[in-house]
């Protein structure tokens, strides 16, 4: 999959797009982040590297979690990087152990009012979130057979969040929501471009050995339902940014 979104990362964008999140956080050497859904590692030692971060990097995924503490050692950020685990569904993270915090594409399905009381309580006063997550504006059509493929190729509920019930939540937590940016289009067009990459790397190449290139196709039906529910139902990946109470 790194083939595709680069090294450490299991989604589209890479690098560029993980420092574009980071950017209004304001990070420095001097600040701590607390990470969800960082892919493997990429997404914490591409931020660790460009500000010189500390970064506590939470997964849900236990063998995430193994790939990405086996990896952290390999990277000249390791010292400023701690790997942990968590449960979306009854999330705990250490009260005011955080300057700031980064959510990406986390919950999953969880209720996003537990997770950002959560992230809320790890928070220093005026902790700033950036937070992106695929939502609904209408109820999931639970019974549509790609739908159902989709969430069970991502592994995910079908329960996805409504965007008011994300900014309701961060409201509730006396965050200040002073972006919500819809990143549909960008994320679709960094889609269809990792696979064009791949796609002609593979042509040019020595022929994929069969279970890989098994997994290349699980990825693509992935991605490519991904795109297409976009399209039916007006799924969209929204970007919010929000500063904490004193």
């Amino acid at each position: 999959m790194e083939s595709l979104w680069g090294a450490g990362y299991l989604s589209p964008g890479g690098p560029e797009e993980t420092l574009r999140l980071a950017k209004p956080l304001g990070l420095d050497a001097d600040t701590t982040l607390l990470l969800l859904g960082g892919g493997i590692g990429g997404p914490a030692e591409t931020i660790a590297s460009a500000f010189g971060t500390s970064i506590e990097s939470f997964f849900a995924d236990p063998e995430l979690a193994t790939i990405a503490e086996k990896r952290r050692g390999d990277h000249l950020t390791a010292s400023r990087v701690r790997v942990e685990s968590w449960n979306p569904e009854c999330p705990e993270f250490r009260r005011k152990s955080a300057n700031h915090a980064m959510a990406l594409e986390a919950l999953r399905g969880a209720p996003a009012a537990q997770v950002v009381c959560s992230l809320a309580s790890a928070l220093r006063p005026h902790g700033r979130i950036v937070l992106t997550e695929m939502v609904s504006d209408a109820p999931t059509p639970a019974a549509d057979r790609e739908f159902a493929a989709w969430c069970r190729l991502d592994d995910r509920s079908p329960n996805l969040p409504q965007a008011n019930a994300v900014t309701a939540a961060l409201a509730e937590q006396h965050f200040d929501v002073q972006v919500i940016e819809d990143l549909s289009d960008r994320h679709v067009s960094a889609t269809l471009a990792g696979w064009r990459g791949a796609v002609k790397e593979m042509a040019a190449g020595p022929k994929l050995p069969p279970a890989a290139a098994g997994i290349f196709v699980t990825e693509a039906e992935l991605w490519l339902l991904r795109v297409r529910l976009m399209r039916r139902f007006g799924f969209r990946l929204l970007r919010w940014y929000a500063i904490g109470a004193a």
